[in-house]
């Protein structure tokens, strides 16, 4: 079962039964050339979860750390999620600083190989059957990829400990049935979820603007 935090101030710690538990942190990422409205929810959004956690952790210290897209533990993979993602980095390092270890979720050979799956079906094919495989590659690789991932957790995770995951929405990760999951989500992430949405609409748009403009002018 996944409680879902939210806009929980305080969370009552009697009515959280002894062992293994998990705090799923969506990951989400910002680059320099974003605009100044997104940084700004970008920025509210993980310090909404760096309080979330806060309460969180009354009802368990984080033990374990892991990071979608890392396939290195210990100070290895902590460089590599600094260059990724700086923001989760700095949860993950003050979770560290404080005891946590940081595991290893991923296996770089399936990972780069489900990458790459994706990266294809991004680009497009004219055959539907060359489509229909490329799917069909993607989705076997991805699905022995979230497999492993809950192996892992299973693996190093031990019982009475909490562990901390970042990975992005919409993963398909099947936890194993002994971890109770606690999913953060902070008020701002529905705000994100509305600004991308808008953003996908205008790019939509502007296309057809610019045909338009294009038609009327020829016909003038």
């Amino acid at each position: 079962m996944t409680e879902q935090v939210g806009k929980i101030e305080k969370l009552p710690v009697e009515q959280f039964k002894q062992g293994k538990k998990l705090y799923l942190v969506p990951l989400i990422f910002s680059n320099e050339g974003v605009p100044s409205e997104y940084k700004e929810k970008y920025s509210r959004y993980w310090q909404q979860v760096t309080e979330q956690l806060g309460n969180l952790e009354k009802i368990g210290r984080v033990n374990r750390v892991y990071h979608e897209s890392i396939s290195q533990s210990g100070e290895d993979g902590m460089k590599v999620v600094e260059k990724l993602n700086p923001s989760s980095y700095q949860i993950a390092k003050n979770k560290c600083d404080n005891g946590a270890v940081f595991e290893a979720i991923e296996e770089k050979e399936l990972l780069e190989e489900t990458i790459d799956w994706e990266r294809c079906l991004f680009i497009g094919f004219v055959s539907e059957k060359v489509v229909s495989k490329v799917s069909e590659f993607y989705a076997e690789a991805a699905k022995k990829r979230y497999e492993l991932m809950a192996k892992r957790i299973n693996e190093t995770l031990k019982d009475n400990e909490a562990g901390l995951l970042f990975i992005r929405e919409g993963h398909r990760v099947q936890f194993p049935s002994d971890v109770e999951v606690f999913s953060v989500f902070p008020p701002v992430l529905d705000e994100i979820h509305r600004w991308l949405r808008d953003q996908a609409v205008t790019k939509e748009e502007e296309p057809k603007e610019e045909t338009e403009k294009e038609t009327t002018e020829q016909n003038s």
